[in-house]
């Protein structure tokens, strides 16, 4: 078993070595302080001032001279080739929440395999932010009361079948599946209520939505 090294009772921020928006990272600060870098991201909390709570990674993308100024008792060098560094940060923290920023935007395949540790992982509640999107994977249910209006994309990364209330095309018991039926570009009639049969679908709002989407994801028991 692997151990966790963050235990939180509240949410995390988990920084990634892509592009962040420093105002951005400050507003989710204020939801989620406690910060943990994946690898290089760790240069990002620097550049606000701030220490981390833990970096964890391979360190491949952590320059000599910023470890050199992080105390040796944050750095959680995880050699192991067989995961990212987004995901051996997922598999080490133990929080209700996690918001991740800096994996979304630049190199598409990053981005692709954020997605694919959010599907490997899917007890995690972590929504990736970016300045314009924000991404989780749905949990079995999830209510979340958003305008109308608000465009509401939902993108399957494998075979599942979901009950959408209140978009302005719901369905209930819909099948979806990669190369077969996607969900992209709906939109919210008013509170939205979500089912799936599995952990495969992705749920993509707009980033103005992020403290809806963390109360509501926060708000889930199983």
């Amino acid at each position: 078993m692997i151990s966790k090294i963050v235990h939180k009772s509240k949410p995390i921020t988990l920084v990634g070595a892509g592009d962040v928006d420093t105002a951005l990272l400050k507003q989710v600060i204020s939801f989620a302080p406690t910060l943990v870098a994946a690898d290089g991201g760790a240069v990002h909390i620097r550049d606000l001032g701030l220490m981390p709570d833990a970096v964890i990674g391979d360190m491949d993308s952590l320059s000599g001279n910023l470890k050199a100024e992080l105390p040796k008792t944050i750095l959680h060098s995880i050699a192991e080739q067989d995961s990212t560094d987004f995901e051996k940060c997922l598999m080490r923290i133990e929080a209700p929440a996690i918001v991740g920023l800096g994996f979304l935007g630049g190199r598409l395949d990053h981005q692709l395999a954020a997605f694919h540790g959010l599907v490997r992982f899917p007890k995690q509640r972590c929504i990736l932010l970016g300045p314009n999107e924000l991404v989780f994977l749905c949990p079995p249910a999830i209510d979340i009361p958003l305008n109308v209006g608000t465009p509401v994309s939902l993108f399957p990364l494998g075979a599942v079948t979901g009950r959408l209330q209140g978009l302005k095309w719901s369905f209930d018991m819909l099948d979806f599946a990669p190369g077969q039926r996607i969900g992209t570009s709906n939109e919210a009639a008013g509170a939205i209520h979500l089912e799936m049969s599995a952990p495969y679908m992705l749920c993509i709002l707009p980033a103005s939505c992020f403290e809806i989407v963390l109360a509501a994801l926060t708000a889930q028991t199983d």
